[in-house]
């Protein structure tokens, strides 16, 4: 555990680097209270740790794991603005501290950044940018034409959820100069261990304490999002199941992998243990 959080702090110190380097102090402030207030960073480590466990180093992953953190929380930015959430991560949202407009800007700035730390590798970006048009259809999705069954909340959560892990832990192999099998199988551990993540997320907000969780629960009721209590038949306990089934096929996936470092690969499954069972 050491380990990881050394890993986790060196994502940290990266990421601040880079926010105290926002031109503009106001874009800077703004920049910096929705970069820097908080969350898992679940995405970078997921980067870090790919690269680690087929043989690149940490050093090599950290800039394009910061990467995929800007372009996460931008996106949580616009999704805050849609959900008109004033909360996010037991602070005050971007739009509700600054406004709407500022908050776009904000977004506008976080990706700008993100996009800086890919452009030295045409393969990194090419990843980002499909996972960011994965990302758009699945907003769109939800906004407009809403799932109405199962099949269709699992494309959704791929796309809204899956598909950021899935750049993530696709980055982290290309700093490794993986080949391509290599690429695709830690692609699919981490686009499984997404979809496992919204669907528990989607059951946190239906039945978690909003002080414990850190953000208000019962948005996706009040607003009719399409989360897998809304859209199925699931009771809290399937959906879980649904997400477990996901994780262990997440697993199944990273058996593909020829493994160079055992401990990086240990915690790898260690994640897809604990999007299934997180309290927040």
């Amino acid at each position: 555990m050491e380990l990881l959080e050394r890993r986790r702090a060196l994502i940290e110190e990266r990421l601040i680097a880079v926010v105290d380097g926002v031109e503009s102090e106001t874009l800077s402030e703004e920049v910096r209270h929705v970069a820097l207030s908080g969350g898992k960073r679940v995405r970078p480590t997921v980067t870090v740790l790919a690269c680690e466990t087929v043989g690149g180093t940490a050093e090599d992953a950290v800039d394009f794991g910061v990467g995929i953190e800007l372009v996460h929380s931008a996106s949580l930015v616009v999704d805050d603005i849609i959900d008109r959430s004033e909360l996010r991560r037991g602070t005050t949202s971007a739009w509700a501290e600054y406004g709407h407009g500022p908050a776009i800007v904000t977004s506008d700035g976080l990706l700008g950044e993100a996009f800086a730390l890919f452009s030295a590798d045409p393969k990194a970006t090419q990843v980002v940018a499909e996972a960011m048009v994965e990302l758009g259809v699945g907003e769109a999705t939800e906004l407009s034409a809403r799932p109405e069954n199962e099949e269709e909340y699992m494309t959704l959560a791929r796309r809204k959820t899956g598909a950021l892990f899935r750049a993530a832990a696709e980055l982290g192999a290309i700093a490794a100069d993986s080949d391509a099998l290599t690429v695709e199988a830690l692609g699919e551990y981490a686009e499984r261990v997404g979809v496992a993540f919204q669907i528990r997320d989607d059951v946190l907000d239906a039945v978690a304490d909003p002080e414990s969780l850190g953000k208000p629960t019962g948005h996706d009721a009040a607003l009719e999002r399409p989360s897998v209590v809304q859209v199925t038949d699931l009771t809290p306990a399937e959906a879980n199941e649904r997400a477990r089934t996901e994780a262990d096929r997440a697993i199944d996936a990273l058996e593909r992998v020829d493994v160079a470092d055992t401990e990086a690969r240990r915690y790898l499954l260690e994640l897809a243990e604990f999007v299934v069972e997180r309290e927040r």
